[in-house]
């Protein structure tokens, strides 16, 4: 289901006027015309029917009209998903971030953390991740994919302060599980033999850059609570990595908390 994500709230006629760069979305990538129907993600995160009410092709705007009375309570958001996941991602390449962050925005990852460590790129190595490049292509990944997820990425930032970070928000939590992949198979754990007896509600994943994650950063991993885990599969590119282990993730925990609450 695609969606457009607003950066305001409606008037108090319930009109959305749309310009600039979303004009152009709607436009050629929707190509929407008067009358036609369009759902709205809202800064509260209600996803709200709409109506094409104007086109202004000469002020390059168009106006949604919404469809039911805010106030009546009938467009309510879409349930978020069951799992707050953070992927911390050493940084890679410009354009391998960049599939990075679409990929995980249209899983429904809740948290991008860029990492600098070891093998991050030096082409890639900016710390300033929410430029509006970034943030356009979490946007209209949030619009491909209809996530209700509002997926942030945070400035990058040393290994010891983004695990520092994790423990802060969620490390102690009895519901919290960390995990990083490594290339490497000694003194890992299967992963569903990790998540098992557990109901997990908040989830961490840490990627290596292109060349992995050095051992020195394996250890800090480790003392930080996150479990290594290693995937039999073929090598993989790092941004190929994340996708991989994102879906492993939330597939072995959606699964493991269904079976849970049936018991």
């Amino acid at each position: 289901m695609r969606q457009y994500v607003s950066d305001c709230q409606p008037d108090k006629k319930g009109l959305l006027t749309v310009s600039g760069k979303d004009y152009r979305y709607m436009k050629q990538v929707l190509r929407l015309a008067v009358g036609d129907m369009l759902k709205v993600r809202l800064p509260d995160g209600r996803l709200q029917n709409t109506t094409v009410c104007r086109i202004n092709e000469s002020e390059r705007s168009i106006v949604l009209q919404v469809c039911a009375d805010m106030e009546t309570g009938q467009n309510q958001p879409q349930e978020l998903p069951e799992l707050d996941m953070w992927l911390f991602q050493f940084v890679a390449k410009g354009s391998k971030m960049d599939a990075i962050v679409r990929q995980a925005t249209e899983c429904g990852v809740s948290t991008i953390v860029p990492v600098l460590g070891a093998y991050s790129q030096a082409g890639g190595g900016e710390k300033n991740f929410r430029s509006d490049r970034l943030l356009r292509i979490i946007k209209e990944a949030r619009q491909q994919s209809g996530s209700a997820m509002d997926t942030r990425i945070l400035d990058a930032m040393p290994l010891e302060e983004a695990l520092a970070l994790w423990k802060e928000e969620h490390g102690s939590a009895e519901d919290s599980f960390a995990a990083v992949l490594y290339e490497r198979m000694e003194d890992t754990q299967a992963l569903h033999k990790a998540v098992a007896q557990k109901k997990i509600r908040h989830v961490a994943l840490a990627v290596g850059a292109e060349g992995g994650i050095s051992p020195e950063e394996i250890l800090l991993f480790r003392q930080g609570g996150f479990v290594p885990l290693h995937f039999k599969t073929n090598i993989l590119r790092c941004e190929t990595a994340a996708l991989y282990g994102i879906a492993a993730l939330q597939n072995a925990i959606t699964e493991q908390n269904i079976w849970q609450c049936r018991e």
